[in-house]
């Protein structure tokens, strides 16, 4: 199999579209024929960092590459950055606003979700450039 490689813009605060991304890349996955609990790790993690950059951005792309060895999944978004990425980290930490909580969003489990499906998670934030998380996902 060569890499295939698959790429998506975000757009903030369209909730209409929140998720298309990760459902895309869900669906790529299976049509290939991966272990469903791999494309499910992979559908979860992509789907919070989508509706992180769907509330906390100005929009984004998602760029996936499929390998024979792993999914590596990078989002970046043009956001205020994190201030506090150990504080972000804790399970039930939320800066949304509650417009976005009255959704049913901004339970401050997006990072944390995010980091338990993934193999390995780096995140780069900017304050006032935007965030950049890299995941990957072995086989």
């Amino acid at each position: 199999m060569e890499n295939i490689k698959l790429h998506y813009d975000v757009d903030s605060n369209d909730f209409s579209c929140a998720g298309e991304a990760s459902g895309k890349i869900k669906k790529a996955l299976k049509d290939l024929g991966f272990d469903a609990s791999l494309i499910r790790n992979v559908a979860i993690a992509v789907y919070e960092g989508e509706i992180n950059m769907v509330i906390h951005a100005d929009g984004g792309v998602i760029d996936a590459e499929i390998s024979p060895e792993k999914v590596t999944v990078v989002l970046k978004d043009k956001g205020p950055g994190i201030p506090d990425i150990e504080m972000a980290m804790r399970e039930g930490f939320s800066t949304a606003p509650e417009n976005v909580r009255a959704l049913g969003f901004g339970a401050g489990m997006g990072l944390p979700n995010i980091k338990k499906y993934s193999d390995t998670m780096h995140i780069d934030t900017e304050i006032g450039v935007g965030t950049t998380i890299t995941l990957t996902f072995n086989f």
